[in-house]
């Protein structure tokens, strides 16, 4: 029977070999070094061990340099580790390295490329990210609305820290609910208080799909495991359905309820969009029409990335802090001498507290949200720098060794905010051209002015009103990440203690 299975799996790996096939090496052509390779696996050698793949890109350009390609299986890939490559690849060249490759747990996300993030560039593609960024601008940055959205939440985080003062904490549940219900105000004009099954729900679920999506696993390099038992697939597929069956219950909700007249958030945006493409035939652009499935995914999109990425770095930020309580301390005194103690930050502070908004600048270097972009796909044989590169090859941005580059950032491996500030104490935007944390070009992050707009104001209502510890008897963990779509922060329990200045009020 197990030899059976041997020649099974074999027969199998022989046939998907040829997917190769879609990326054509042609002789005479300057193509980057390549990592060496075995038929079948490709240069999954070089994965064996518990090394994550961004640090070991970046180590293994000391061998082959900045850009080099490997096979993962079958699927040629190239790895860009430097920024002058990634602003070829993102800015100069965008439009033709705007492909997704296709896997399987993406797919299975999407509904096959149904979203944003993960879907092929197109000219449907570009009417659809067109059209949330401007049912998003309805919020847009400096939005009165937006701005009262995010401090109602901030001011409950503050009231669940000031409920468990002194004692240890895990902020973690905290932080994602405070951004989930910014995000689900956006998205469904709705909201979730502490301790709601359907939230808590929601928890689960998209955990399970951060450990299993779009993270390089065997199932997706491989794609005819799918058809094996497989523990991560059946995980995600049992959480897409939760997350499915959530955002039908809402979507349908708010069909019955819709008015053309009344649009108050994204997807009442989406249904008056669809009904105005259906009215005037616009479905023609590609053939296709802004369908159900196109929607949901879109919402699910943004729902998830915009949860999920905005949660992780104020975690990041929190565990540098506990790190280094001097920096916490600076924010604190900055907070003191610009705001005092009569009123609650607002987005107009922004520019009178450089050192906090060096401190997040320094977080997303440092410790980036997403250390491997998502993959591109050339959509046609180009070049970078002086290597050719195939149609159909998948580039990857490594991040991580772009914001850790010594030759642009002195003593990278350092968490210093005083790198992001000149000698007067002035907030430096990009101090180094290879500070690419919401990505670049026509892929670059669809809810960056959202993210900067949560940060800020989530920790600076924090940071004015406690100071955040590490609890007796708790040992607090380096900060390494968990490799996945986003670099997954260790847990860690804090102490909120309530500031002098606060405790009479």
């Amino acid at each position: 029977m197990m030899v059976l299975f041997i020649l099974f799996f074999l027969i199998l790996a022989f046939l998907s070999f040829p997917r190769m096939s879609k990326v054509k090496l042609k002789c005479k052509r300057n193509y980057p070094k390549s990592l060496p390779s075995l038929p079948l696996i490709g240069s999954l050698l070089h994965f064996v061990g518990d090394t994550k793949p961004h640090l070991l890109f970046c180590r293994l350009q000391q061998r082959y340099g900045s850009l080099y390609s490997l096979y993962m299986g079958s699927d040629y890939v190239v790895v860009v580790n430097s920024y002058l490559h990634a602003k070829e690849v993102l800015l100069k060249k965008g439009k033709i390295f705007a492909g997704r490759p296709r896997t399987v747990t993406t797919d299975l996300l999407t509904r096959n490329g149904k979203d944003i993030a993960f879907a092929s560039y197109s000219p449907f593609w570009k009417y659809q990210r067109k059209l949330v960024h401007s049912a998003l601008c309805m919020f847009g940055e400096g939005s009165l609305a937006l701005e009262k959205i995010i401090c109602q939440e901030a001011s409950s985080l503050c009231e669940t820290l000031s409920a468990a003062l002194d004692s240890p904490l895990d902020m973690s549940p905290e932080l994602t609910r405070a951004v989930t219900n910014v995000v689900c105000s956006l998205c469904f004009n709705s909201s979730y208080q502490r301790g709601d099954p359907e939230f808590e729900a929601m928890l689960k679920y998209s955990q399970g799909i951060v450990d299993t999506v779009a993270k390089q696993g065997m199932v997706d390099i491989f794609p005819w495991l799918q058809f094996f038992p497989n523990k991560e697939l059946t995980l995600l597929r049992k959480c897409v359905e939760m997350r499915d069956q959530l955002l039908q219950q809402k979507f349908e909700k708010h069909k019955e309820e819709f008015s053309n007249d009344s649009v108050s958030d994204l997807i009442d945006a989406l249904l008056r969009a669809k009904l105005n493409m259906e009215n005037n035939n616009s479905h023609i652009l590609s053939g296709q029409g802004l369908t159900d499935d196109y929607l949901l995914m879109t919402v699910a999109d943004i729902f998830g990335a915009g949860v999920e990425t905005t949660t992780t770095v104020l975690k990041w930020t929190v565990l540098y802090l506990l790190h280094y309580p001097e920096v916490q301390q600076k924010i604190q005194e900055e907070l003191d001498q610009k705001l005092g103690f009569n009123r609650h930050p607002l987005l107009k502070d922004r520019q009178h507290l450089p050192y906090l908004e060096a401190t997040i600048s320094e977080v997303l270097r440092i410790r980036p949200v997403s250390p491997l972009l998502i993959p591109h796909e050339a959509l046609q044989d180009t070049s970078i720098g002086e290597y050719d590169i195939p149609k159909g090859a998948q580039v990857v941005i490594n991040l991580w060794s772009i914001h850790h580059d010594e030759k642009e950032w002195e003593k990278p491996e350092e968490f210093s905010p005083d790198r992001f500030l000149d000698e007067d104490g002035n907030r430096i935007y990009t101090p180094s051209p290879s500070y690419l944390p919401f990505g670049a070009g026509v892929r670059v992050c669809l809810g960056e002015a959202l993210a900067k707009m949560e940060l800020f104001l989530f920790m600076a209502w924090i940071l004015q009103r406690f100071t955040l510890s590490v609890p007796e008897g708790q040992t607090l963990p380096d900060p390494e990440g968990k490799f996945g779509v986003v670099l997954q922060v260790p847990k860690f329990k804090v102490k909120a203690s309530l500031r002098k200045a606060w405790e009479k009020k």
